[in-house]
């Protein structure tokens, strides 16, 4: 017999990263009647459809799903579908049992021909004739007990019929699940661009590049921020690229953009290059999120020579929009706060690409404290139902990474997003470099969570401090008074938080930034941290410990492995 010769691949020139592939299958039971068969096969392909399209990546991409119509009666049939699914790139399962089977011989046979970490779940009907709902019990504990983590969703379409319907309130677990693997099967092996070391020394910013890399298969990309110094002075950007850019700016905000100066223009335009230039480099590495250290050494530290702000930069980033139209919203993070970065990007993947916020605590208001400020300004007549006078508030601002879509609500177009901001110049005691800052207020009434990732060396475990909140707004006289005790040429976001307190927010906030991402289920965030380990922290009073719609219940495995 010939020697068997190795085989050279075919170059690639454009490579692409792993996407994520859905598969939908069914378990079977060869005994069972050709209309119960054909029903199971039904229900497969009713799951696929209804997931197939909903789920969408950060780019607009939607996620691609796959079924197979072959029933998994055994472990030949198993092998069949892991062959099918394999050829497509499936790298998360979904099983839609409707009747009872044998679950080593059916899907447990199935799943082991894949990684350990693949994504599973199982959404059922709590149909009583075969019945699925007892098949999918049995599946759960089994694969539960040998350490594996499955979620079950046993919802309800009709127990009997070829053609049975998901609910809506099923179809919304499933999908929420679906965003969650997403996000946690999309991002390994993906990178983030982070310019600079931890800024200022603070510790809560620190790259903790393996853990990440062990936790979320995500690597961390490190550049010096002399490598951006070096380009803008070489003018390694697309000139032509940068007058547009530059003309967008002056459209769209006009004399809102403070140039006081042709030294104060020049030094704007260098803040627009660096996004261009910064973006193209992004590119170059196919990274999916960054972050820029800036402080001190970038813009505010004299023995060197101080550079503008990048404030423009990163809120481009982070924005859904820039010169060139509708675009991905890209998580930034200013002072190379890796932690602020890894937090916005894991929300923006979870909410299907909503645009992330970035600020800091800056003020946390106590009820009494503002009516306190109130009655020293003589504001009288307050509301007597605001949350914030009920509650509180946080001030967050920050003017690096700040979202340009924050200054409107969500959905709004760019022509009312940008006349409300502002971009003053930025505070030349902290910033001798110069450039411009952002400057907006977000409107009430936009509805997400709220949070901070952090590590803890004691457990070389990620963690999530997190609430639902909702932003909110004061009358104009109060509203700039509060504004001006911290600084009055950031964007402000006033926020409530629905169940902590100010005085546990005051507590257990993880850092001194704080992120927001609208219009996200609890359940996605909470199924997500099942798949990486990452521990949610809850510690307000307030909450309970299940909100029944709300949360997710919990995956067996952690129930029984304590």
């Amino acid at each position: 017999m010939a020697k068997a010769k190795a085989v050279c691949l075919d170059s690639i020139k454009n490579p692409s990263p792993r996407m994520p592939v859905i598969g939908v299958f069914a378990p079977g039971d060869p005994r069972i009647d050709a209309d119960s068969r054909k029903r199971a096969q039904n229900i497969a392909a009713m799951v696929a459809d209804m997931i197939s399209g909903t789920i969408i990546m950060p780019n607009g991409q939607p996620v691609q799903v796959v079924y197979s119509d072959i029933l998994v009666d055994g472990e030949p049939q198993a092998d069949i579908v892991a062959q099918q699914f394999r050829n497509a790139g499936v790298n998360i399962l979904v099983c839609a049992p409707d009747t009872w089977s044998f679950p080593q011989l059916t899907s447990i046979s199935l799943l082991q021909q894949f990684p350990n970490d693949t994504p599973m779940n199982i959404t059922c009907g709590n149909s009583g004739p075969k019945p699925g709902v007892v098949y999918a019990h049995a599946l759960s504990g089994a694969i539960s007990q040998y350490g594996r983590l499955v979620t079950l969703n046993v919802g309800n379409w009709a127990d009997t019929g070829l053609n049975p319907v998901m609910s809506n309130q099923t179809a919304k677990n499933l999908i929420d699940w679906c965003y969650s693997a997403v996000t946690f099967v999309a991002l390994k092996g993906r990178r983030v661009v982070v310019f600079g070391h931890d800024s200022m020394g603070m510790e809560t910013a620190l790259a903790h590049i393996i853990p990440t890399r062990n936790t979320f298969g995500l690597e961390i990309t490190r550049l010096d921020m002399k490598l951006l110094a070096d380009m803008l002075k070489k003018e390694a950007y697309d000139k032509s690229e940068l007058t547009v850019l530059r003309g967008w700016i002056d459209k769209n905000i006009g004399k809102r953009l403070e140039i006081k100066t042709a030294e104060d223009d020049k030094r704007f335009n260098q803040s627009l290059a660096m996004y261009l230039i910064v973006r193209d480099l992004m590119k170059q590495l196919n990274a999916v999120g960054g972050g820029f250290m800036s402080q001190l050494e970038w813009g505010s530290d004299k023995r060197g020579i101080p550079m503008p702000v990048a404030d423009v930069m990163e809120s481009l980033f982070n924005s859904t929009f820039d010169h060139n139209g509708p675009k991905e919203a890209i998580p930034y993070a200013t002072e190379a706060d890796t932690q602020a970065l890894l937090t916005m990007l894991f929300t923006t993947w979870l909410s299907g690409g909503n645009p992330p916020l970035f600020m800091d605590l800056r003020k946390i208001w106590e009820a009494w404290e503002i009516k306190d400020l109130a009655k020293k300004l003589a504001i009288k007549n307050l509301p007597k139902n605001a949350d914030w006078l009920k509650k509180g508030l946080v001030d967050g601002n920050n003017s690096g990474s700040a979202s340009f879509n924050w200054a409107a609500l969500p959905g709004a177009d760019v022509k009312k997003i940008m006349p409300q901001i502002s971009m003053p110049l930025a505070d030349p005691d902290y910033f001798p470099g110069g450039g411009n800052s952002i400057t907006f207020m977000t409107p009430a009434g936009i509805e997400g969570i709220a949070g901070r990732m952090a590590y803890c060396a004691a457990n070389n475990k990620f963690s999530f401090i997190w609430d639902e909140a909702v932003t909110t707004d004061v009358p104009e006289k109060l509203g700039k008074t509060m504004c001006s005790l911290t600084d009055p040429k950031w964007p402000h976001t006033f926020l409530v938080p629905k169940y902590a307190t100010m005085v546990e927010y005051k507590q257990y906030a993880a850092a001194n930034h704080l992120h927001m991402i609208w219009n996200t289920p609890v359940a996605r965030l909470q199924h997500w941290m099942d798949m990486t380990g990452v521990v949610s922290v809850t510690p307000w009073a307030a909450r309970p410990s299940f909100i029944e719609g709300v949360d997710r219940p919990k995956p067996l495995l952690h129930l029984i492995n304590g």
